[in-house]
């Protein structure tokens, strides 16, 4: 007698249509993001170009957040009420609009005010793209195709600085913005050639959770934000804003729990969608806290410029490159319980090196280890968030959409406030001259007399970072295994 050996289901496989779709998604996506990176670069430019404090252009940073933070939560039933197709045209067409408009800007009230409608549209793009791929797909291949979106999010960071580097030095900063307009057009006609007619019905607008979650929301990462600048820790504004917005939020909470409001909070009874939400929420932390110490190490203790530390941080996008194909496939065939750990200890080896670090460490070792970090990013982000999708039927896609990415986004503002906040309070330590200053590079006499300090200061902030990454292996083991 012969033994049957047990059979697998074969993995769907990623038809033309279904990569036709991606490639339109990703367009957009890659546009906002390297365009919301790019403009990191060109904050002393434009306050030389206007005359305006640092402090004062650093709005035109917050005012991007803030838009882009703002209309998250209403994404969801945007797309329930007119359809993702339309609603992510609507988001690209205003994300152009207000690029041409910034790029135009005559002053910086304008330019800050540019930028606001900017990220409203930018805010919606990537949600609304996650959705359209994610009823594309179907569960089957949920892990594959949320790679397509998960690239830009994680290459946008690194090839921002270096485009936005580039246009400054040649064409000015305003082609920051401009260059976005023909881009943006070629996106505008390929969906309206390639993206599928979405579904769209009466869905009645939650008018009091949009003003409880938007407002709310929008008060904590301009909170969040604040905190992250020098002595506002001390200041009684700051912790008012975060006070009022955790009223906001714990509002809209018990508004919620009984009707079907703007982010259905039901969707947390699903065990399987609650552990991939707290996953991509801690793995957000620390992800953005590391992504703000990275290059504040090269530019602070090794002294290079915006340019060279965009290159610097290419690994990270290489290591990503290779791991998000393979992990997206696993993902379907194993689950991402199985990947997810995996990538988060991948992760964590690499963030264990930049705990070491001194004012001299090799660049090589650096760059081998934000490969690896690369890796674990590729592994972990998108699986998860895949897993998200893959407990729910595809009605409520839209919904868990804009839950994961209003997490997300607030996830990455505390990330990026702790760490910012930690680094500062390291270096006054050591530094007591340099306490209360920027975050900015120093010149290099004064550079080298500090560099061992500092990198110290920054080896702690590395420890937190990876002490917030293993934590995340928690609600990791609890995601779905296949």
């Amino acid at each position: 007698m012969t033994a049957t050996l047990p059979s697998t289901a074969p993995v769907q496989r990623l038809d033309r249509k279904l990569v036709a779709i991606g490639a339109v998604v990703v367009l957009g996506a890659i546009m906002s993001i390297v365009d919301a990176t790019a403009v990191n670069v060109a904050t002393r430019t434009l306050a030389e170009d206007f005359g305006a404090s640092i402090t004062t252009v650093q709005w035109v940073l917050t005012g991007y957040m803030l838009g882009l933070a703002g209309v998250i939560p209403v994404t969801g039933w945007a797309t329930e009420r007119f359809g993702a197709r339309r609603v992510w045209i609507a988001a690209l067409l205003l994300f152009l609009a207000g690029s041409l408009l910034a790029g135009a800007a005559w002053s910086m009230p304008s330019l800050i005010a540019f930028r606001v409608v900017q990220g409203i549209g930018g805010g919606m793009i990537i949600p609304v793209a996650q959705t359209i791929l994610a009823q594309a797909a179907g569960p089957e291949r949920m892990g594959r195709v949320m790679g397509f979106i998960g690239m830009p999010m994680l290459l946008g960071s690194v090839a921002g600085p270096v485009a936005g580097g580039l246009i400054i030095s040649t064409a000015g900063w305003r082609w920051i913005f401009f260059a976005n307009l023909p881009l943006g057009v070629i996106a505008i006609v390929a969906a309206l050639r390639l993206l599928p007619r979405s579904p769209s019905r009466p869905t009645r607008l939650d008018v009091r959770g949009l003003l409880l979650l938007c407002t709310g929301v929008t008060a904590f990462v301009y909170g969040t934000t604040e905190a992250g600048r020098p002595g506002a820790l001390d200041a009684p504004r700051t912790w008012a804003i975060l006070g009022a917005a955790a009223v906001l939020i714990g509002l809209y909470v018990l508004h919620a729990r009984n009707r079907q409001a703007l982010i259905d909070i039901s969707l947390f009874r699903n065990r399987a969608f609650t552990a991939a939400a707290v996953t991509n929420v801690v793995v957000a932390v620390a992800l953005f806290g590391v992504l703000v110490l990275l290059p504040l190490y090269w530019q602070i203790v090794r002294g290079h410029g915006p340019l060279a530390t965009g290159l610097l941080l290419v690994p990270q996008a290489a290591g990503a490159a290779v791991a998000m194909p393979l992990a997206g496939r696993l993902t379907d065939r194993l689950g991402a319980g199985v990947v997810v750990p995996t990538g988060i200890v991948l992760g964590l080896l690499g963030t264990a090196a930049y705990t070491q670090i001194h004012a001299a460490t090799s660049p090589v070792l650096l760059a081998a280890a934000l490969f690896v970090i690369g890796l674990g990013l590729g592994a972990t982000i998108m699986p998860s968030m895949a897993a998200a999708y893959q407990a729910l039927p595809g009605p409520l896609i839209p919904r868990a959409t804009s839950a994961i990415n209003t997490l997300q986004r607030m996830g990455a503002s505390v990330g990026t406030t702790a760490l910012a906040v930690i680094l500062q309070h390291e270096i006054t330590v050591r530094s007591p001259r340099l306490a209360g200053s920027a975050l900015a590079p120093l010149p290099d006499e004064a550079r080298l007399q500090v560099a061992p300090l500092l990198a110290t200061a920054f080896s702690h902030a590395f420890w937190i970072a990876l002490v917030i990454g293993a934590i995340a292996i928690v609600p990791a083991l609890l995601l779905p295994r296949k």
